[in-house]
């Protein structure tokens, strides 16, 4: 699989979000996202929570 262009990245929404955990949430990932208007697979979406920082942000958008 080629990497993922992040700037192709539209509509994220991102799950497990647990407050308890702060400031890790550990726990949240990307339950779905849009890449370049198509729906992310299953792979493309396990990639993007495999990236940590990438989730950090989208949780402290979200909550802030």
């Amino acid at each position: 699989m080629k990497p993922i262009d992040y700037t192709t990245i539209e509509s994220v929404e991102v799950e497990g979000i647990d407050t308890r955990d702060y400031p890790d949430f550990c726990d949240a990932y990307i339950s779905y996202a849009e890449i370049d208007g198509r729906e992310a697979t299953e792979e493309e979406l396990q990639e993007l929570s495999d990236d940590s920082h990438f989730v950090h942000e989208l949780v402290w958008e979200r909550l802030f």
